[in-house]
């Protein structure tokens, strides 16, 4: 490291600044933990609103669950039971 680049840093890219926030968020939502997030009955209820658009759905129709392993590994897991066709 020459002794300019230390008084001038360099700038950081939006890409860089996008995976440092990324990075904080990670840690909160593990911080929180082991509970189910508070985001998923409101992710549910997004879902649902959409499919309403295409498909006749009730609420319960509608399945939203997330498995979280000891490592970095989490599954969202949608279950959408659809009506029977009528013809």
């Amino acid at each position: 490291m020459s002794l300019l680049e230390f008084f001038r840093p360099q700038k950081k890219t939006s890409a860089n600044v996008a995976k440092e926030r990324l990075q904080i968020i990670v840690a909160e939502r593990r911080k929180e933990g082991a509970g189910s997030p508070t985001y998923l009955p409101q992710l549910k209820q997004d879902i649902l609103e959409v499919l309403k658009k295409y498909v006749e759905v009730q609420e319960d129709m509608v399945e939203v669950s997330l498995e979280q392993s000891d490592g970095d590994l989490s599954v969202l897991e949608l279950n959408v039971k659809l009506p029977d066709e009528e013809k």
